[in-house]
């Protein structure tokens, strides 16, 4: 036997006896040579508030970095804009509609869904998360044991001094480097960095007082909210907590650089949802939805500087996952997979639109938080296409931002919301509420381009038939419940802890309450 062979033998032998998760061999040297993944998630970061779409208010040049040494999106979309439906399509390739229960936001998350990060442990990937994974909710298997949904935590370091009040005391960079550490030299990784910021509540006034800010930095108000130094100063106190988790990406970047990683490394970055603002986060508007994102992958990545103008949906992300870790979808265990793989886009070297299918998005949503009688949701689903918004609303009746009696309490709480509502009755201004709060018609149509806020619903005036009828089609493929007269469903799954718990012992002792919610 040669030197380099017995040499290889004995790395694999120790790759094997040192790994803190127990792979088959073959899996183990099947998974040897594939791209590390680094998934970085914001919690709350909206489209457009970085350094390379041109913000002078946010700085964040690790995320620039990423997509000066890769691809920037203009077009990326989560199909819902939640925190738990979102990062649910993020790990399953599939859209909240097609989830079951984790199609709502605070659910429990069906066992039957597999992630792409459990699908990576599998396959020889040592797979781990700091700070936020897939939430919140509770992810159960089907014996009742808590899911690692998004990989093994590392959460130990914190920060000596925390920034500002509402700015977590984790030490993102740190755990990271922590899980670096574990990892199997030579073995491929997996690892989900979630920040939990800008996630409410701020330190009001931090923007300014600790980041240096001045509200004049601020180019433009959003056309859904009064123009104030209250509103402004709430931007900035979101800015500075973007910065944040900007900066342990950037402390992440480096140390993959350090370890001589970064070549081989997949590194997106991204949000599940908008801005804690009225009108964004929770919503179902262009401000809710549509996020940012950039990736890059040294190795791989052709031509890379590249601006990309195809529209992508967070389902896009687990198939692209599984694709560059060599995993066959069908092989997966994963349920069928919406989403349509990136690395086409990877692989080429236009800018511009790249791929012409990629014409457009679905959106939608169904319950988010608490603020309506029983629980109900608000049920909206829309399609993007050629710069225009097409949204359905299933409820008429029901107040998008939750009642007021109850303060509105499905619009998260902020110096924001208190200026909006205050425009209620004020003659000139009392369009922002009811852009926010009031009731909403069945069809909205906005034209992005010209109303990038989503302000004038043009449905009377434009034609949206053939939005519709595309929608509603490719809803009806998917199998979406909504659209297929089981809508009621989604209001009578679980909310809570307790409720959840309670709705899961019932599915394990074989009672069909799912099978008789859906023929309702």
């Amino acid at each position: 036997m040669s030197f380099k062979i017995k040499s290889a033998l004995i790395t694999l032998v120790a790759i094997l006896v040192t790994s803190p998760v127990v792979f088959g061999s073959a899996e183990v040297e099947r998974s040897l040579g594939k791209p590390n993944i680094l998934f970085v998630i914001a919690d709350d970061w909206s489209f457009g508030h970085a350094g390379a779409y041109g913000c002078k208010w946010v700085r964040t040049p690790a995320f620039d970095r990423v997509a000066r040494e890769g691809i920037l999106f203009n077009q990326a979309y989560t199909p819902n804009g939640k925190c738990s439906p979102s990062r649910a399509s993020v790990l399953t390739g599939r859209n909240p509609w097609q989830l079951e229960e984790a199609g709502n936001h605070w659910p429990l998350f069906p066992p039957g869904f597999k992630s792409y990060q459990e699908v990576l442990g599998e396959r020889g990937y040592f797979v781990g998360l700091t700070g936020k994974g897939w939430g919140p909710g509770i992810a159960l298997n089907a014996a009742g044991q808590e899911r690692e949904m998004t990989g093994k935590p590392f959460n130990a370091k914190k920060l000596p001094a925390k920034p500002t009040k509402g700015i977590s005391a984790a030490d993102y960079a740190g755990n990271f480097a922590d899980f670096l550490d574990a990892a199997p030299k030579g073995h491929p990784w997996s690892f989900w960095y979630g920040g939990h910021e800008p996630h409410r509540a701020y330190e009001y006034g931090s923007g300014v007082a600790k980041g240096g800010k001045k509200t004049s930095d601020i180019d433009r108000v959003p056309a859904c909210w009064p123009d104030t130094e209250e509103v402004r100063n709430d931007m900035l106190d979101y800015a500075l907590e973007v910065e944040n988790f900007d900066l342990h990406l950037d402390r992440m970047l480096a140390e993959l650089e350090k370890r001589g990683l970064l070549e081989n490394t997949l590194v997106v970055v991204t949000s599940d949802n908008g801005m804690p603002f009225p009108h964004c986060k929770g919503y179902a508007y262009n401000n809710s939805d549509h996020l940012p994102l950039a990736i890059m992958w040294p190795k791989a990545i052709a031509n890379p500087g590249r601006v990309v103008d195809d529209y992508v949906s967070f389902t896009d992300l687990a198939p692209t996952f599984l694709e560059v870790a060599e995993i066959e979808q069908s092989a997966s265990g994963m349920a069928a997979i919406t989403g349509r793989s990136l690395t086409e886009i990877f692989k080429s070297e236009q800018s511009g639109r790249v791929i012409p299918q990629r014409d457009h998005v679905l959106i939608g949503k169904e319950r988010n938080d608490v603020g309506r009688p029983n629980d109900e949701g608000y049920p909206i689903r829309g399609i993007v296409k050629g710069g225009k918004l097409y949204l359905h609303n299933f409820e008429e009746d029901r107040w998008p931002g939750g009642n007021p009696e109850t303060g509105y309490k499905d619009t998260d709480e902020s110096p924001t919301k208190t200026a909006v509502l205050a425009t209620e009755g004020v003659p000139g201004n009392k369009h922002l509420f009811a852009a926010s709060f009031g009731k909403l018609p069945a069809d909205l149509l906005f034209d992005l381009k010209s109303d990038p806020d989503c302000m004038t619903n043009l449905a009377g005036l434009v034609s949206f038939t053939d939005l519709k009828k595309q929608l509603f089609a490719e809803l009806k493929q998917q199998g979406d419940p909504r659209i297929l007269g089981h809508g009621r469903i989604f209001d009578q799954y679980a909310y809570g802890k307790a409720s959840m718990r309670n709705y899961h012992d019932r599915i394990v002792r074989g009672e069909t309450i799912i099978k008789e919610k859906a023929a309702d």
